[in-house]
């Protein structure tokens, strides 16, 4: 399990600090807000392929306590196993921005004050992550794990576009970006509500993946 919560550790603080770098990165190259966002998502896309692949094998690359928890429902990851995981991540991802922020000469500790809240905004976290779900899920339960690197990539890429919170998806990179007050931050106070619309959109994922899955089955009877 250790060396599990390791690999998870690493994989969310490297992809923080992608988010995080590439976003300080887009504000030094440009003023062009849409510009600034194209290039983090891409920075975003390519660094999350890469880590899902690299860490599949090791820890299953949840970097993600939604998907941990999901996890635990389907018996592929104990309790335990459960509290470890988003320890890792959690603290992973702080370490992840703040390693961002000391890149581009801010403090280690940079809290945002970048506001995000608003039924908009939730209900594109409940989008983003009801998707994120339904990709991971669906793919597994249609034996195409192997492509996941390449479907979670293209779902958040997506999202960053067309979802109106920028896709955030993942409460651990939620807390995490509270910790800039870069192109990706969050303000702390507004953490929470989208913690709570990412466990409701992961809670309608799932449902959907299991929906899915019984009219395969009942279409085989």
């Amino acid at each position: 399990m250790f060396k599990r919560a390791i690999a998870e550790f690493l994989g969310t603080g490297v992809l923080v600090s992608v988010v995080v770098g590439s976003g300080a990165m887009a504000q030094n190259l440009t003023h062009d807000v849409g510009l600034q966002l194209l290039i983090n998502a891409v920075a975003t896309i390519l660094a999350l392929g890469l880590l899902i692949e690299l860490f599949a094998s090791i820890s299953g690359s949840h970097f993600n306590p939604v998907v941990s928890a999901i996890q635990v429902i389907r018996g592929e990851l104990s309790p335990k196993g459960f509290l470890f995981y988003v320890m890792a991540q959690t603290s992973g991802g702080i370490l992840g921005a703040m390693t961002a922020n000391l890149m581009f000469s801010h403090p280690a500790v940079f809290i945002s004050h970048h506001e995000r809240t608003g039924l908009h905004l939730w209900l594109g976290e409940v989008v983003a992550t009801a998707g994120l779900i339904f990709v991971i899920f669906q793919a597994i339960n249609l034996g195409r794990s192997k492509v996941i690197p390449i479907l979670v990539p293209a779902w958040i890429g997506a999202a960053y576009f067309f979802t109106s919170s920028t896709s955030f998806a993942n409460p651990a990179v939620t807390i995490a970006r509270s910790f800039t007050d870069t192109f990706s931050g969050i303000k702390p106070s507004s953490v929470g509500g989208f913690v709570i619309a990412q466990i409701l959109g992961a809670a309608i994922g799932f449902c959907l993946v299991i929906y899915f899955k019984s009219e395969k089955a009942a279409s085989h009877e």
